[in-house]
């Protein structure tokens, strides 16, 4: 891409309080669409430099290897992209969660080669990019909800804190990365 958007970084009042979290690691003299596009070369650069043993590494019982957390950004982005999409059209359907450490497990993301999880991980960043930098300048504004597994309405986020989560999940994951497999 030749130039990225601004896109102002939400207040609080757009996200959960939870993703404070997310949106403390994130730049805020920087264009989140560059920090997206700088934080998948950062990773990819990293990971590559790390002997293969490592990418198999779970630091703790139950915990992820490099593969499946690299699979789990890839999916995360997908579906909060995807939300961003559906907010940004003014749907107001209340969107069900996932349980992340389902699709960790069924990824079989150990059985990949790391070139098919990085050109994946590349394809859905360049569409999450494309996606945020041609959406109208009157959708970021608009939000949706998520439903809780007893039907209840929560989390409610804008289209922009939506790209925002997907920057900041990607770095406390690096974070996570480099404290506890490095």
């Amino acid at each position: 891409m030749d130039t990225f958007r601004i896109i102002e970084k939400p207040n609080s009042s757009e996200y959960p309080e939870y993703s404070n979290i997310y949106m403390s690691l994130l730049d805020e003299n920087e264009s989140i669409l560059i920090q997206l596009w700088q934080n998948f070369l950062s990773i990819k650069k990293l990971i590559y430099s790390l002997p293969e043993e490592k990418l198999y590494f779970r630091y703790a019982e139950n915990k992820w290897t490099i593969k499946e957390i690299l699979v789990h950004l890839i999916d995360d982005e997908r579906i909060f992209s995807y939300r961003a999409l559906r907010y940004a059209r003014n749907d107001k359907t209340a969107l069900h969660g996932f349980e992340e450490n389902d699709y960790a497990f069924y990824s079989d993301a150990n059985n990949r080669s790391l070139d098919s999880i990085f050109e994946e991980y590349e394809s859905v960043r360049k569409a999450t990019l494309t996606l945020f930098n041609n959406l109208p300048e009157d959708c970021f504004l608009r939000s949706g909800s998520g439903i809780d597994t007893d039907g209840s309405i929560i989390n409610k986020r804008t289209v922009r804190a939506l790209v925002y989560h997907i920057a900041g999940h990607e770095l406390r994951h690096l974070n996570i990365i480099k404290e506890h497999y490095l």
